[in-house]
Parts: structure tokens; sequence; C-alpha cells
């Protein structure tokens, strides 16, 4: 599908691994030139850059700290001085560490604070400043269903990505009257390089947990970087026009959380017609 995106620029945030390389090919695929940054670019082939470089797009890959303000302010420039100007921006740079609530560090949580929540508000800002003048623009986070339900060892975590979608909640009534529309994306349960450091990967594969886990997912499966992408295009779009301080989860129903009172099979049986069983 046509999203209507070519010639379109983009700057995204964290867009060298996992669901923020998606986010730039996926945009790129539409024709979409792309400036991104992460705190530690690849080279040569496995890069984002050279990736999206084959889909004949112009691209902008930078080396930046979002929770630094000086470089947040730069960057934003660089992609103006490159591109001429800013039409979608996507804020997805974020970090996460694991810590129980008597072992969490000050420094620990306060990096995560501030890559997460307060280089969303930087970069936002900026942006914003710039498409004010222009009377549009499309903004999009990237939170997480960490917002609806808590996880051990992950405090400051859920802290950050809830302060991003309270953000964002207030950046969309704010912009609004300058045609500025803001919208959230929460992935779900995505088996992306920095979760695969985590303990989903140690709860799937266990003989005893994984499939009780995998039950409480009512689409049986986890999520990959590749299914989320192209949300992202399909907000930045005008086929999203009217959108705006809208969250999308995208989680295989994993936020739902039934109450498994039944089997697998029953599930998977129950809504079938008699003669089907």
């Amino acid at each position: 599908m046509d999203l209507g995106l070519k010639g379109k620029n983009a700057l995204v945030t964290g867009g060298e691994r996992g669901i923020g390389r998606e986010i730039c090919l996926s945009l790129a695929r539409e024709g979409v030139n792309v400036a991104y940054c992460d705190s530690k670019l690849r080279q040569g082939e496995a890069s984002t850059q050279e990736a999206m470089r084959k889909l004949n797009v112009e691209v902008l890959a930078m080396e930046v700290d979002v929770s630094e303000e000086d470089q947040v302010v730069r960057m934003v420039q660089n992609t103006m001085d490159r591109l001429g100007c800013i039409d979608v921006f996507v804020s997805n740079a974020g970090i996460i560490e694991w810590e129980p609530i008597t072992k969490i560090t000050l420094e620990c949580w306060n990096k995560i604070i501030a890559v997460n929540l307060t280089g969303a508000m930087l970069c936002t800002r900026e942006v914003a400043r710039h498409m004010v003048g222009r009377k549009k623009g499309v903004i999009l986070f990237t939170s997480s269903t960490i917002q609806y339900n808590p996880a051990y060892k992950e405090a400051a975590y859920r802290v950050s990505k809830t302060g991003v979608q309270v953000f964002a909640e207030t950046a969309a009534i704010e912009l609004a009257p300058y045609g500025i529309r803001v919208n959230t994306v929460s992935p779900g349960l995505i088996h992306s390089p920095t979760w695969a450091k985590g303990t989903l990967s140690k709860v799937i594969n266990d003989p005893k947990m994984g499939k009780a886990f995998m039950d409480n997912i009512p689409l049986g499966r986890v999520g990959s970087p590749d299914d989320v992408g192209s949300v992202y295009a399909f907000l930045a779009s005008d086929l999203s026009s009217f959108a705006t301080g809208t969250n999308i989860v995208f989680d295989g129903g994993f936020t739902l959380r039934p109450l498994v009172l039944v089997t697998r099979e029953e599930i998977e049986s129950m809504n079938l017609h008699s003669a089907q069983t």
C-alpha cells in the first residue's frame, strides 16, 4: 500500500537496532528520507543506514546521547541542514536495566529516566519548535504496555515509559492547534536485542514456565520488531489524519491478560462449530 509519504523527511531516535531499525526501514520503504541517531552506530552492511541507502532514500546517521541537551539541539539542527525540514519525528530511544526495589541504584534510575523520559522531552521540544512554525507535522513516541502491568525488577523503566505516555498526551493537546498530530505506540513482548538480555528469553525457553507463559498471549507468540515497524509509517501518513492523542497497543493481546482456567486445546476448539469438532 502506498501511504503517500514519498519525499517526506523523518527523524528517528534509537534507530540502529530492534524496533527503531524497523521504524527507519518501514519509513524508508515508503520513500521517506530518514535521519536517525543512536548512542552507538553500526558500520557496514549490518547498519541501518546501509539498509536504507539500498532503498534509494537520503540518509543521515548520527551518534547522539538524547539525554544531553546540547547534543539534541545539534542533532535537530543537523537534520534540518541536511533534509531541509522534519515532517515526522519518532522518539524511540530507550534503555532498560533490571533492579529489584531494594537494590535500585541512583545511577541506574537516573540514567533510565534521563534517556527514556528526559530525552523524549528534549527531542520533542526542539522538533516541535520547528513544526509549530510550519503548522504541520507528526510526532510519534514508543511507549510500552508496561504502563498497564508492572513487571519485576523494572520499576525505573515502567516509570519512564508511563511518563512518556503522559507527556505525549499533553503534547497532543498543546500542539493540535498547529496541525501537529502526536500519537504513541505501545509494543508488548517483543523479542529484540534489548529484551534478549533480560528474563524474556529465559522464561520462554523454560520447560516448566514457557508454555504457561505463552498461554497468556492470545495470539500464542512473542512479537518481533518487524511486527511493529509498519504501524509507525501508518501513523505518520494522512491515512491517520484524525488520530491524535492515540495509543496503539501491539502485544498479541497480552495486555488483556485472560484468566486461563482452561487448556490451550479448549481455547482453540471452544468456538468451533460442533460439526468441526
